[in-house]
């Protein structure tokens, strides 16, 4: 059975925190380690610009990231660990995948229009004011990441669900409206990546400033825990361990007997001081051999250097002949190209009952995306029945209206719009 494809990538603008650790890296290194699937981790360096444009932070942020990765055990002769900006094969899709997204699908995107509703919400009268065209479109860069290497499974927060979804959608429309090149991508979210919590009991985030620095120093590492919020009970009275950012944060490190210790210890009426002594001492112990190497790695950057490019060597051996079927597929071919030719018979052996599934299953979903509003306005009207039966009606018209490849394409419209709304007709 083939090997499915992970892929994950970290946007170079800060430094690396315990939750980046707990959320991202670790779940991913762990993942590298076996051999159930081909693993792509990149240093997503384009992204950082979009929000970004601190070069001496986005740089240092580069530097930073490559050498965590490495420092906690990252084994780059199994996993293929690259930098974005190293592989312009990647910058070339999104190009091509940018001429294939509509416009409408980008409109939806949630951080676009988190910038719209704050421009709304402070009476500017240019709701696109501070949007430029990387966070507008930024999913198709993130779709071009996941495509190139047709990636199965790409490990999201929930607030990224949304993106996977217009990779799929984006995907679909290539093979579509070309060839079935790429693979359909699933989101996996692990619901427990999603609390872990900062100094002040919020999710641990940059946006929050409530971070835990991986790799600070024991010193600084103790000071940021001694600033924990907890609450006023005293040594001696019980305490809840699930409330507690103290105990979640132990938790994440500890196993299953080093848990049930620290909450007897909470149950017991530990005092908050000495439990984020106890919480700093733990930590302390887990990091310091990745820390002291990950310093190692920090004053010798051109070992990493040669790391990420080897890495992008791996990446563009994958990268560069997935890019030519591509162009190819598009139309971007040497003047002196020719198709091979096919018999009918090789053409069917070679054409699997899968691939043609898939890719009837991408024209299907471009033909829904372009038929949203009419389903929506179906969904919101009062008489659904009688909204579906003008709406089919309407493009039943549109269809003898037509001629040529016009008619077809409003055919499958059409045949698309009386399956989804079958139990109105």
């Amino acid at each position: 059975m083939e090997k499915k494809t992970v892929l994950t990538g970290i946007t170079t603008t800060g430094t690396p925190h315990i939750g980046n650790y707990l959320g991202a890296i670790k779940p991913a290194i762990d993942l590298s380690r076996g051999d159930t699937y081909n693993n792509f981790y990149f240093l997503a360096d384009y992204h950082a610009l979009i929000k970004c444009h601190d070069p001496e932070r986005v740089a240092q942020s580069t530097r930073e990231i490559a050498a965590t990765w490495l420092a906690l055990g990252l084994d780059t002769d199994k996993a293929t660990f690259y930098r974005q900006t190293d592989v312009p094969e990647i910058t070339e899709l999104t190009w091509i995948l940018t001429c294939m997204c509509s416009k409408g699908l980008m409109n939806r995107a949630h951080a676009y229009k988190a910038s719209v509703d704050a421009n709304r919400d402070a009476g500017n009268p240019d709701l696109d004011d501070g949007v430029t065209m990387g966070l507008f479109s930024y999913p198709i860069l993130m779709a071009a990441d996941i495509l190139m290497f047709n990636a199965d499974l790409i490990p999201v927060g929930k607030d990224q669900i949304q993106h996977i979804e217009m990779a799929r959608d984006v995907a679909g429309r290539f093979n579509h409206t070309y060839r079935p090149l790429f693979t359909q991508p699933e989101a996996v979210v692990d619901e427990q990546t999603q609390l872990i919590p900062g100094l002040d009991g919020r999710k641990m985030s940059k946006s929050y400033n409530n971070t835990i620095p991986l790799f600070s120093s024991a010193d600084e590492l103790y000071k940021l825990i001694k600033q924990i919020k907890t609450d006023t009970r005293t040594p001696g009275e019980p305490k809840d361990p699930d409330t507690s950012t103290i105990f979640q944060l132990y938790s994440c490190f500890a196993n299953e007997q080093e848990r049930l210790a620290m909450r007897q210890q909470f149950e017991n009426g530990i005092g908050w001081g000495d439990a984020k002594k106890e919480l700093f001492e733990f930590l302390d112990s887990k990091l310091s051999a990745p820390r002291i190497l990950y310093n190692e790695l920090m004053n010798d950057l051109g070992s990493v250097e040669e790391v990420l490019l080897k890495g992008a060597d791996k990446a563009r051996s994958v990268a560069t002949p997935m890019l030519e079927q591509v162009r190819i597929a598009a139309g971007i071919r040497p003047l002196t190209y020719v198709a091979e030719q096919l018999s009918e018979e090789k053409q069917k052996k070679e054409k699997s009952a899968e691939a043609i599934a898939r890719a009837e299953e991408g024209r299907r979903r471009g033909i829904l995306m372009q038929l949203k509003p009419l389903l929506a306005r179906v969904e919101s009207a009062d008489d659904k029945a009688t909204a579906a039966q003008e709406i089919v009606a309407d493009k039943m018209a549109e269809v003898e209206s037509l001629k040529k490849k016009a008619k077809q394409k409003a055919q499958n419209e059409l045949d698309v719009l009386q399956e989804e709304l079958a139990a109105y007709l």
